[in-house]
């Protein structure tokens, strides 16, 4: 199965946001190449919130390009076989945590956002830190921090704090 077939049947069993879960397949019909950065119409994007219930906190990334405080995420990449894995890839790669799961039961959110390469279709995940677990900076940030779950709304946008809101009420 492709990667661009996995996207589909995600968004077809996701069950909340109907009229955007729609505008994605939409998308991705119109769009054969939908799901790669080279969609100058807009593309399927896959994040990961890294999350530490047992410490009540989140991890985010000062976003170079953007400057904004974000869950990690980015563009998939060919070597990806399912969304999921290019959310984990993205989280672990971002915060630099080996480890990390996936909060079971598929996205918790997707958000719709223009950015200066095209609209990203974001199907966003959480993603669970081991105990313990150290975070390293990356090439793709300017900083890395653990923020307190009421300490997101004072530095991230609303698109973070339903994605943090979202995540909390799956825990």
């Amino acid at each position: 199965m492709s990667l661009f077939d996995d996207a589909v049947l995600v968004l077809k069993s996701y069950e909340d946001q109907e009229e955007l879960r729609q505008t994605y397949l939409d998308h991705l019909a119109s769009h054969p190449d939908g799901m790669w950065k080279a969609c100058g119409d807009g593309h399927i994007t896959a994040s990961a919130l890294v999350i530490d219930p047992s410490r009540g906190r989140v991890l985010l990334t000062l976003h170079k390009k953007l400057r904004m405080w974000l869950q990690m995420g980015g563009h998939c990449e060919p070597a990806d076989a399912t969304l999921e894995a290019a959310a984990l890839r993205e989280g672990t790669e971002e915060s630099g945590i080996d480890g990390l799961t996936l909060l079971p039961g598929g996205p918790v959110r997707l958000d719709r956002h223009h950015t200066p390469c095209a609209w990203h279709l974001d199907v966003q995940y959480a993603a669970l830190a081991p105990v313990g677990s150290v975070e390293a900076i990356s090439d793709e940030s300017l900083d890395l921090r653990w923020f307190a779950y009421d300490e997101v709304a004072d530095v991230a946008d609303d698109s973070v704090v339903r994605l943090l809101e979202a995540t909390r009420a799956r825990l």
